[in-house]
């Protein structure tokens, strides 16, 4: 009986144990809810760190390392032309890629600077950019004389070629000496003949006229083997000069001839060709050499985009100037013939054996294979 007893009580003592355990009275630690458990401590495993991202370098604002500046371009001819089109094409570019840290200010007309000092104020730095005649330029280097040459090149396109080819580019950075770095070639288009005096078809009909050119001795010595006088004025002043009978006549493009209006002050007019306008669009090397790498880039755009359009409005506005002169009909209009202008090629070849060795041989002739 006593043997039964303890029996009972032992199989008591067992069961609640059991009941105890199935409670959930484990000393295993308790799952975090739906994590995995952490492996036990005598498993040989360890807990990874959680990956660390690489420090980010703060953002940079879009444009952050363009420069703010002012930057002036002054030129000397009125609204309507290739230059100032080409000048406010520029600016346009230039702002717009900047996001209006680069303010450009166009100044045409002579407003800033003039045709004698324009040149002088660039080196100063206080332009920025101008975009004189060629012929103003051949002080500083012969080379510029090549749009004086007469009948050198047959189109803007063939003059285009020459400017952007390893001739025309050496030609630029001569004025480098200067402080002035040459950019480009805008082209005005073939110049054409206007007088007060009578209509003119042949070389002989230039004796004893005055002209105004813009300056140069290859313009010189192609009027004096004309037996004509030439003298420079400034632009600016040569509507009145006309006006005056200072000069009897002058030579310029379409769209020159057409916006200053100098068909009120001048009788006839020659489609002639014979010498050319072409700018060059210089900036100052100290200007140029300020700039870091993000401005000069978007400036340097802008230089792309105003050069483009100047070229594309040269021919397109010429053709435009010589309608509106047809129209107003204050001044008689006349056309060479080929056989013409064959002529005034023979007559002017004491121009080339002239300049052929001061220009360069080698100049004159890439010139011509344009």
């Amino acid at each position: 009986m006593k043997k039964r007893r303890m029996f009972s009580m032992l199989f008591m003592s067992a069961a609640l144990a059991a009941s105890l355990t199935a409670c959930g009275g484990s000393s295993e630690p308790a799952s975090n809810g739906g994590g995995s458990s952490s492996p036990p401590a005598n498993s040989g495993g360890s807990t990874p760190e959680p990956a660390k991202e690489p420090a980010k370098e703060p953002a940079k604002e879009a444009g952050a390392d363009i420069q703010e500046m002012t930057i002036k371009i002054s030129h000397v001819v009125a609204e309507n032309t290739p230059k100032h089109q080409g000048a406010l094409a520029m600016k346009k570019a230039i702002e717009e890629a900047s996001g209006g840290k680069i303010k450009v200010q166009v100044f045409p007309n002579s407003s800033l600077f003039g045709d004698k000092d324009e040149y002088q104020n660039l080196v100063a730095n206080n332009a920025q950019f101008i975009i004189p005649d060629m012929a103003k330029l051949v002080g500083n280097d012969p080379g510029f004389n090549i749009p004086s040459m007469p009948f050198l090149f047959s189109s803007d396109e063939a003059a285009n070629a020459f400017w952007d080819g390893p001739k025309g580019q050496e030609i630029f950075k001569r004025l480098e000496k200067d402080g002035a770095l040459g950019m480009g070639m805008w082209p005005n288009g073939p110049k054409h003949i206007t007088n007060n005096k009578k209509p003119i078809k042949a070389p002989e009909d230039f004796n004893g006229l005055k002209f105004r050119t813009q300056g140069g001795q290859v313009l010189e010595k192609l009027y004096s083997t004309l037996s004509a006088g030439s003298v420079s004025i400034p632009f600016n002043e040569l509507y009145t000069a006309l006006q005056q009978g200072t000069v009897d006549g002058q030579e310029n493009t379409f769209s020159n001839i057409e916006s200053k209006k100098f068909d009120e002050v001048q009788k006839y007019m020659t489609i002639m060709g014979h010498t050319r306008v072409d700018y060059a669009l210089l900036t100052n090397t100290k200007f140029w050499n300020s700039m870091n790498d993000a401005t000069r880039k978007i400036v340097e755009e802008g230089v792309k985009v105003g050069t483009d359009f100047a070229r594309s409005q040269a021919a397109e506005l010429n053709a435009a100037a010589l309608k509106k002169l047809q129209e107003r009909g204050q001044i008689e209009i006349n056309e060479l013939s080929k056989e013409d202008i064959q002529k005034f090629r023979d007559f002017l070849k004491p121009v080339y054996d002239e300049y052929n060795p001061i220009i360069g041989e080698d100049v004159i002739k890439d010139a011509m294979s344009r």
